[in-house]
């Protein structure tokens, strides 16, 4: 299948052999479906906080946080394209007659943030067209915003000035990812091609966020690793190969960035999407939901550690104790084990990585939702699929899917230390049967491409899980240029 030179090229790009002639088996044989059970819901997977609870936490968050390196994660490589795609479309047929997205953009181009920025860059501008002004924003000749990442793009309106996605993610980690020294650790997950706008970003703006704020930022960024890439095949699921013969790799999807998550030093890691961010009025709901879910967090990590600090003399009442109040479960052969069995069990459970994941009440906004999932021994674990995971032609499946009552909006705080104060290897808790495969083109020719597990989906599914709801007005996602004319983003 691999020639000579094919091998040496995929050693040279950092890959293994093994794995590359696993991904290869993986297109033949396809992944498996997730064998969800039902959907998790309020009580049955998901807790839903009370006032009291929330004060009690923050409390918590307050009083222990002191002591633990904090750092928020936020993957912000991809490109604004797809939020232009209307206008992109304009600039094809140049016809706004049946075009709505165009007309609600030019109705209300005094209220994006990036309007002064526009009007200075066209001569004339009041008598400018609806071309002329869509091809100066989008242009590589113009402001390029077609191209640049979303985390570079004026979002919001200040009297001091717009405010781009970047900085507003600035703004809220002073507010709860800051630690006791006043440092606040943020890492951005970018491009290559873009890194260099976001280091001159990052020159401009942030001495002026830490004399206001009165904190200190270290702020670091790593791109996708090539290595990651994983290899296309045809259609008949060979390598598919360039003009020149040379196979070809693809970036697998923001699972790929499980190693960046890996290489990090942190004992608590919040983790959001890049444009999941309001302005400032708004921000309060969102800080106190932060601490309250890290609050959660700490505590029961502090619970799971003194189970395996301490050892385990009861392993049927530890068992029964974790199940309500964390929904933990064990084995279906569980009652059956020895004490000693039990006990190994337990503690191979408990000895993860810990995850805290936000959900909103479903809106009916595609992607991936709280999901009970059956294991291989017969227990149940809560897991985020998203639509491609889950087998639509079982009509039971479907039916779960569509009565499913929570969505995920990507609010995870993570624990990626173990008991011992070491890291973890996030690597063997990734469920490498929860790629994804679909069909793209290139040069004219079909080929299939593979995406890794998903960041917060197969890439966490052996990480012990909690789902907590949160209130819709902490997702606030941009999806499209125009939905920054919404009361959110004003």
């Amino acid at each position: 299948m691999f020639s000579e030179k094919d091998k040496k090229y995929i050693k040279e790009r950092g890959s293994e052999l093994s794995l590359v002639e696993e991904q290869i088996g993986n297109f033949k044989s396809g992944f498996p479906y997730l064998d969800i059970q039902r959907a998790a819901s309020i009580g049955d997977g998901i807790i839903k906080l009370s006032e009291q609870d929330i004060a009690d936490l923050i409390q918590d968050f307050e009083s222990k946080m002191g002591t633990k390196k904090i750092l928020k994660f936020v993957p912000a490589s991809g490109a604004a394209t797809r939020m232009f795609k209307d206008l992109f479309a304009y600039l094809d047929d140049h016809d706004m007659t049946g075009n709505k997205a165009v007309q609600q953009f030019v109705k209300g181009l005094k209220d994006f943030a990036f309007y002064e920025e526009l009007k200075g860059q066209i001569a004339d501008f009041d008598t400018a067209t609806p071309d002329q002004i869509v091809s100066e924003l989008l242009s590589d000749e113009g402001m390029s915003y077609g191209s640049l990442p979303k985390a570079l793009l004026s979002f919001h309106n200040y009297e001091a000035g717009p405010r781009t996605p970047l900085e507003e993610h600035l703004v809220e980690g002073v507010h709860y990812a800051k630690s006791a020294d006043g440092t606040v650790h943020l890492h951005f997950t970018v491009s290559p091609q873009h890194l260099d706008k976001f280091r001159t970003l990052v020159a401009e703006v942030q001495s002026g966020y830490e004399e206001s704020y009165g904190v200190k930022f270290d702020l670091s960024f790593s791109q996708q690793k090539e290595s990651t890439d994983t290899i296309a095949v045809d259609m008949n699921n060979e390598p598919f190969r360039e003009d020149d013969g040379a196979i070809l790799f693809r970036p697998a999807g923001h699972g790929a960035l499980l190693e960046n998550l890996n290489d990090l030093d942190a004992d608590v890691i919040f983790i959001k999407n890049i444009d999941n961010v309001v302005p400032d009025r708004l921000k309060a709901e969102t800080y106190t939901y932060k601490k309250a879910l890290a609050g959660l967090l700490i505590n029961y990590q502090t619970e799971v550690f003194s189970i395996l600090e301490n050892g385990i003399s009861d392993p049927d009442a530890v068992a029964e104790d974790l199940a309500k109040k964390y929904f933990l479960t064990v084995s279906a052969d569980f009652a059956t084990l020895s004490k000693a069995q039990k006990t190994a069990q337990l503690v191979e459970k408990l000895n993860r990585p810990i995850r805290i994941c936000g959900m909103v009440k479903n809106t009916g906004e595609p992607g991936g939702g709280p999901f009970w999932v059956k294991e291989a021994d017969g227990s149940a674990s809560l897991q985020i699929a998203e639509t491609a995971q889950i087998d639509l032609d079982d009509v039971e499946k479907a039916s779960l899917l569509k009565n499913s009552t929570h969505f995920n909006p990507v609010d995870l705080i993570c624990a990626p230390k173990n008991y011992q104060g070491k890291k973890f290897d996030l690597l063997q808790y990734r469920d490498d049967d929860t790629g994804f495969i679909s069909e793209k083109s290139k040069n004219g020719k079909d080929l299939k491409a593979m995406e890794l597990p998903g960041l917060w989906n197969g890439a966490m599914a052996k990480w012990n899980t909690l789902f907590v709801e949160v209130p819709i007005s902490t997702f606030n996602p941009v999806k499209t240029v125009n939905d920054l004319l919404k009361d959110s983003h004003q």
